[in-house]
């Protein structure tokens, strides 16, 4: 295996992204930092990828930052580190953005601890599948430090604003039944059936109308950063533009003369 710092992959459309810092529980450094921005452009912009599992190797998910990795960066940084932890912060924004804005419905296959801004990037994806040993928790407070990752929005739209405040002001960890039943993850699986189950979920989209799914994760994740009258008319278009293409119409035809066999 590489010992790049993000694995990427894509095999008959399935992007696979790993973090891949199993020394250091998949805390993220500027390396990793950079590598997922680039996963995520890649996400964005290239037409062969129709789903994307995310996963990480080693017995954690992530960490979140590498705060080691962080005060050796910003020890020459005339702010006291201010820039340099606001800069990566930026970096991991901008790949999270991106993920949520493509129309490529992810998957994400979480094992071990996932602590800190590793709520974020598990949160990224629009499915969560956990090993029944996982455990979740903020502990940004351990360190005197605050949400980044997009977790001060990404949480609080998975589990409701009290438990996330419940997370995130204590030093509370959750099992993986307990994140299931919060909400958090979608469902709880045996350690070792992990990449099955989420690869299996990856190849439904993969084997169906793969871009009506993508079409539909984008609908929702936009709807609620704009007016419904906007919501609206991207649904028409949206629509509209499916219904014309070509797996529509295919998809159409089938079912109406099914329909015609049976009436």
């Amino acid at each position: 295996m590489s010992d790049d710092a993000i694995l990427f992959d894509v095999t008959d459309g399935l992007a696979r992204i790993t973090l891949n810092r199993p020394d250091r529980l998949n805390a993220v450094d500027p390396e990793a930092i950079a590598g997922w921005r680039a996963a995520a452009e890649a996400v964005s912009t290239r037409d062969d990828i129709g789903a994307v599992l995310l996963d990480a190797t080693g017995r954690a998910f992530c960490a979140g930052g590498d705060v080691r990795a962080m005060s050796e960066l910003s020890v020459n940084d005339p702010t006291g580190g201010e820039a340099t932890v606001k800069g990566l912060a930026d970096d991991i924004h901008e790949g999270h953005r991106m993920l949520r804005e493509s129309a490529v419905p992810i998957v994400a296959a979480v094992q071990g601890v996932v602590v800190g801004g590793g709520l974020g990037f598990m949160l990224v994806a629009d499915v969560i599948v956990a090993s029944d040993r996982a455990t979740f928790g903020s502990r940004y407070a351990d360190m005197g430090l605050t949400p980044d990752c997009g977790v001060s929005t990404l949480l609080p739209e998975a589990v409701g604003m009290r438990r996330a405040l419940e997370l995130t002001l204590s030093d509370r960890m959750l099992t993986a039944d307990e994140a299931y039943e919060w909400g958090l993850v979608a469902e709880v699986v045996a350690h070792d059936e992990l990449d099955a189950r989420a690869r299996a979920i990856a190849d439904v989209w993969l084997s169906g109308a793969t871009g009506a799914y993508g079409q539909a994760k984008r609908l929702l994740h936009a709807g609620g950063t704009r007016s419904f009258q906007d919501s609206l008319d991207d649904e028409a278009r949206t629509i509209g533009a499916a219904f014309a293409a070509p797996e529509a119409q295919r998809r159409v035809a089938a079912f109406a003369a099914a329909s015609a066999r049976s009436a």
